[in-house]
């Protein structure tokens, strides 16, 4: 990959400062915060495991972002974007921008055609969405009240054979 942007693969040190970032964002329900720390303790457990690629953006010497990227189960070549989080004193400074070229750059390393990013359809959602599709990602799919009645899913993926 020819990614010039300060991202480098996680760290334990880096652990603290996500843990702050998915807090102060304030649009995660308590158990996504379990789940993205839980992604985040099981790559840092199992070194060289490939189920979990965690990169983080560094600014000012500390993470000021990251994106979770995996491979879907039973797919030959389809890729979950898990998470692209950045620190709300980032956001607006192309942090979550880099980050997504980034692990559109590592899906395709790895032979990946789709990658795929699951969000909620909650208000508190629109500048994500609205994120996805400046980036040229499509809505391939939209289950209403999917997560919890009135919070449905919407399913963004860009295709890179097309």
């Amino acid at each position: 990959m020819n990614v010039t942007e300060p991202i480098r693969l996680l760290q334990a040190e880096d652990r603290p400062a996500i843990v702050e970032m998915l807090q102060k964002t304030e649009i995660f329900y308590g158990e996504e915060v379990a789940i993205a720390l839980e992604l985040i303790d099981t790559a840092l457990a199992l070194p060289g495991q490939e189920d979990y690629y965690i990169y983080v953006y560094e600014h000012e010497g500390k993470a000021a972002g990251y994106h979770c990227t995996g491979r879907r189960p039973l797919t030959d070549g389809v890729f979950d974007l898990y998470w692209i989080v950045v620190d709300p004193a980032g956001t607006g400074g192309g942090f979550g921008s880099a980050l997504l070229k980034h692990a559109e750059a590592l899906v395709q390393s790895k032979g990946g055609r789709w990658i795929l990013a699951e969000t909620s359809s909650r208000k508190q959602y629109d500048k994500t969405r609205n994120f996805y599709k400046k980036h040229n990602y499509q809505i391939l799919a939209h289950i209403p009240d999917f997560y919890k009645m009135g919070d449905g899913m919407v399913v963004y993926g860009k295709n890179f054979t097309e």
